[in-house]
């Protein structure tokens, strides 16, 4: 392992590889005074990536990174971890008091048993942003909490990175960690889904800028959901608004039945869509007693109204 510099504490960073969350961490932990040692790049765009944010850091090979690393930091899909660690293993290529850190939102540091048993030390730090893979992120990291997940003895050095980058660290259980990762992925990638839907809606009447439109509202909509939780539910299916619960179904059906441009099957997405999510809104108003047992039943009468038994 490489000897990146005399300043205790500072280590020599190996990134694999430089997608968005790599590139931006290991320019993060460079920033904290860290030696990016290399970086993998294997595409065009993961390449120009590393220039952009790693620049002078020599693109290298997988097995050289972590022959001259004293940190490995593991920034790949979920699905490809398990299979990167064990194949490394398999080579001989983890050494005895090697950190290996791995950025993977579902795993904690189970996947990283054959870094253990070669002597090494594996942490899991994820953190709970969206990436752009630009240099915008790096002042992002500021208010982002990340994942942390380590043995004991150990998890005062994952929360160390963290907080060098610039984050607050969050310790999530080993156990824990798929249910850590679904309520992210279901608070944030499905928001998404859900704004690309209300934009086709609002394109689909003709709106010129439906983000122009959804912008404040959305915006809005999450400060105060943050700041209020259930408090802040709103709407027609909360409010009990049967009537109107009843015209978006109406509409929507209307539109799943080839009424407009989107086609065969986008039109039937998106009311079995509304339908789902206005069953779970109802559920949560009940639950905390903004709708009592006949209007409930009322609303899920109205958004089941059509549906095909």
């Amino acid at each position: 392992m490489s000897q990146p510099s005399h300043r205790p504490g500072r280590l020599g960073v190996g990134v694999i590889s430089a997608g968005k969350v790599g590139a931006v961490l290991g320019a993060a932990l460079r920033a904290a005074g860290h030696a990016v040692v290399g970086v993998h790049a294997s595409s065009p765009e993961s390449r120009e990536r590393a220039a952009a944010l790693l620049p002078d850091v020599p693109v290298l090979d997988v097995p050289t990174i972590v022959e001259r690393s004293e940190l490995v930091l593991l920034a790949v899909p979920d699905d490809q971890l398990p299979g990167l660690v064990s194949g490394l293993a398999q080579t001989g290529a983890w050494q005895p008091g090697q950190l290996v850190v791995h950025t993977a939102g579902r795993y904690g540091t189970d996947v990283l048993e054959p870094v253990r048993a070669a002597g090494g030390i594996g942490l899991a730090i994820h953190p709970a942003m969206t990436f752009t893979g630009l240099s915008l992120d790096l002042q992002r990291l500021v208010d982002c909490s990340f994942g942390v997940t380590a043995a004991a003895p150990v998890l005062p050095i994952a929360q160390a990175l963290v907080v060098e980058m610039g984050a607050e660290p969050v310790v999530v259980a080993e156990a824990d960690r798929p249910l850590y990762h679904a309520a992210l992925a279901h608070g944030s990638n499905h928001v998404m889904t859900l704004l690309g839907e209300s934009m086709q809606l609002l394109g689909e009447i003709g709106v010129e800028h439906p983000d122009r439109v959804l912008g404040p509202l959305v915006r809005a909509t999450v400060d105060n959901a943050l700041a209020s939780g259930e408090n802040a539910l709103t709407g027609p299916v909360a409010r009990g608004d049967v009537a109107t619960v009843a015209a978006h179904v109406a509409a929507l059906r209307e539109l799943a039945g080839g009424g407009a441009a989107t086609g065969p099957e986008a039109g039937p997405q998106l009311l079995t869509g509304y339908r789902a999510l206005g069953r779970q809104t109802a559920e949560r108003a009940r639950a905390c007693g903004r709708l009592e047992e006949t209007t409930y039943r009322a609303v899920l009468a109205a958004l089941e109204e059509g549906e095909r038994p």
